[in-house]
């Protein structure tokens, strides 16, 4: 139980619905910023402005999957109100106070080390990103169903990286029957590819492997699907990004050529919010029982 933990759930899509419901299942004293607008009403939860929440009392809190913007900003969907997270804000917390996000940038990265904060960035942890990978790989189903002519069997795809998303989509686009390469640098990962009975290359031969791609699916975080790579593609090839913005492709040159290009990076809140936040709340859980348990110890 999280029976006198204080919380505050900031801003997010439907996914942060289901962490809190998750935490009024576990007595946790909750206050949500930036859901005014949300018609549902949680017993047990207060609605708040930033500017009014008491930090001094909060033990966590929970961002959205993004975090912030550059400048501190959080995506409030279920409101219109500007919430902007400051140093001197996080400066009124207790020392034990943590910060939990989906994802982290400079800026959150700076103030939790400014203030001496813990962060928490869950989809570094595996258990997150491989769970995280099922939806993720269902909603890129859906995404090449509705923007292709053909099907996916017999499809030639290309999967540009092999960590934890992207295996879990070359192994799915193998099983529907597509005929599948992947891109990747590591010789273990060169292997694995080779072993599940897919087509592994190396990621410098990668404007090769495009040339009569009709599906090319990226899960690297840095521009690998340059305007020199999309220059080798046929007309008709699919580009789906799937990696965290602003992406691995070149988007203004792909426009230009007239391919069809889509950063996608939060597929699991569009096309299984439900679930996607069950994942997040299963292991926020477990993580706030772990701080309640040393704010116990340290008191």
């Amino acid at each position: 139980m999280l029976t006198n933990m204080h919380v505050a759930v900031v801003g997010g899509d439907a996914r942060q619905l289901e962490v809190i419901r998750k935490l009024i299942e576990l007595d946790a004293k909750l206050s949500l910023v930036g859901f005014d607008q949300l018609d549902h009403g949680f017993t047990g939860a207060s609605k708040e402005q930033i500017q009014t929440l008491d930090f001094s009392s909060l033990d966590a809190m929970i961002l959205p999957v993004a975090g912030t913007n550059a400048e501190g900003g959080v995506d409030t969907i279920f409101s219109n109100q500007k919430v902007v997270l400051t140093k001197e804000q996080i400066e009124q917390t207790p020392a034990h106070f943590t910060i939990f996000s989906g994802i982290s940038n400079a800026y959150l990265d700076s103030l939790a080390a400014s203030t001496n904060r813990k962060l928490i960035r869950l989809f570094e942890r595996d258990d997150v990103a491989i769970y995280n990978s099922i939806p993720t790989v269902e909603g890129t189903i859906m995404m090449v169903i509705q923007h292709t002519d053909y099907t996916i069997h017999g499809s030639r795809v290309v999967v540009l990286g092999f960590g934890r998303t992207g295996m879990s989509v070359a192994r799915t686009f193998h099983a529907l029957g597509a005929n599948v390469r992947v891109g990747a640098r590591r010789s273990e990962h060169l292997a694995r590819i080779s072993e599940m009975v897919m087509v592994p290359f190396h990621m410098n031969d990668i404007e090769k492997e495009v040339q009569n791609a009709d599906v090319v699916i990226n899960t690297i975080p840095h521009q690998v699907v340059t305007a020199s790579v999309i220059s080798k593609m046929p007309a008709h090839t699919l580009i789906i990004d799937l990696a965290s913005k602003p992406g691995g492709t070149d988007f203004r040159y792909a426009e230009k050529r007239g391919i069809k290009a889509f950063l996608a990076p939060g597929l699991p809140g569009i096309v299984a919010p439900k679930t996607a936040g069950q994942i997040l709340a299963n292991v926020l859980s477990s993580l706030l029982q772990d701080l309640r348990l040393r704010k116990e110890t340290t008191a």
